[in-house]
């Protein structure tokens, strides 16, 4: 039976992995060359130290995510579990916009507060899973 958690955490996965592409897309000028402005430069340079961020903080928070969610698994996750999840992954993908694309801390602190919540609903679920 397809347990409704994995595509939440494949969809998070896939994000990490759009990371690591954009990461090495944006070193590719100072590495290989390749991209470099005429003057030598890379394009990249003022994103490319908030792209690394951003990968970085993947696997911080998050691995309370994935953990909560591989404990889920092992029960039949319920809607609301299922809805945090998505909402974690919403706001991963958000935050990692804002991260990336503005130097908006104040906004950036809002959205991780979403992804917070969401995983801690999650354990909230772990734990209420544990008590039948």
């Amino acid at each position: 039976m397809h347990n409704p958690l994995i595509a939440p955490m494949a969809a998070h996965v896939v994000l990490a992995a759009f990371l690591y592409v954009l990461l090495t897309v944006a070193r590719a000028p100072a590495v290989w060359g390749i991209g470099r402005r005429a003057d030598g430069g890379n394009p990249w340079a003022g994103v490319e130290p908030r792209i690394g961020a951003n990968l970085s903080n993947q696997f911080e928070w998050p691995l309370f995510f994935h953990v909560a969610c591989l404990l889920l698994l092992q029960t039949q996750a319920g809607p609301m579990a299922v809805a945090l999840a998505w909402t974690f992954v919403a706001g991963r993908v958000l935050h990692s916009a804002v991260q990336i694309l503005t130097a908006n801390v104040r906004l950036r602190g809002a959205v991780f507060t979403l992804n917070f919540l969401a995983v801690l609903g999650l354990w909230g679920e772990v734990l209420m899973t544990l008590r039948r």
